[in-house]
């Protein structure tokens, strides 16, 4: 198989959420593959540390995806710096509660669909609505997107949001040569899932459910993105990559 497959050079790719974790991992894959990058998070200290350690002329980009006008500056701040946009990476999520419904608030629920769902089509509306043929968007969702998960009704929710969405908008887009793809991936070591993972019983009993035996890292994210980005995928569209060590497959 050709490295042309996974060529990004000349492209420009924006990951929200990249500051840190999945996004910052999926950010660096992109940039090695020649793209330039845009950075997008709220931190623009963290986003600016990050920049200057990628290739291709990556900058950073402030911005709360959940904020209709900070998504329209964005877009603006995007097409201003490097002309165009090719790849968008909607990674950009929050899940600060874990509890049953009885003790999730209405704002925990706006808060989480706010970033999470309403987030995604803020910036699939303006980003990849800038977007010429041969355009590529991969919304970061879950195997919660899939499978029910305890305590997580919210998150559930808004991640099954995203994985319809994408099937919605690609089909809407295919004639534009837009494609819209999901990447689903199980529990990945963060700082969304960092308390569990290290939890002293919870731990044992979500690693006993990965077939692999062990909890994701960010970078076993990076490869998949990478493809859904890439011309590697250039056939696919509307379809959900799960990479979750097996989680769902039991």
């Amino acid at each position: 198989m050709s490295n042309a497959l996974f060529d990004l050079t000349g492209k420009v790719a924006v990951v929200t959420g990249a500051g840190r974790g999945i996004g910052r991992a999926i950010a660096g894959a992109l940039a090695e593959a020649g793209a330039r990058v845009a950075l997008v998070g709220r931190d623009a200290a963290r986003l600016a540390e990050a920049a200057r350690q990628l290739p291709h002329g990556a900058f950073a980009a402030a911005a709360d995806i959940a904020d209709e006008a900070a998504v329209i500056g964005l877009r603006d701040v995007v097409l201003g710096r490097a002309g165009r946009i090719d790849v968008l990476v909607n990674n950009a999520g929050v899940n600060p509660i874990y509890a049953g419904i009885e003790k999730t608030s209405l704002a925990d629920w706006q808060n989480i669909i706010g970033v999470n769902l309403s987030g995604v089509f803020l910036c699939c509306k303006y980003l990849g609505g800038a977007m010429g043929e041969g355009g590529a968007i991969v919304n970061v969702s879950s195997v919660a997107g899939h499978v029910g998960l305890r305590r997580s009704v919210p998150y559930c929710a808004s991640k099954g949001g995203v994985e319809l969405m994408s099937k919605a908008l690609a089909l809407d887009w295919a004639k534009r040569g837009v494609r819209v793809n999901c990447l689903a991936p199980g529990y990945v070591d963060t700082d969304l899932t960092h308390g569990l993972i290290t939890h002293d019983t919870l731990a044992e009993t979500y690693r006993a459910h990965i077939p692999m035996g062990r909890f994701g890292v960010p970078r076993d994210m990076a490869g998949a993105a990478l493809f859904l980005a890439s011309p590697a995928s250039a056939y696919m569209t509307g379809q959900s990559l799960i990479v979750d060590g097996g989680w769902t497959a039991d």
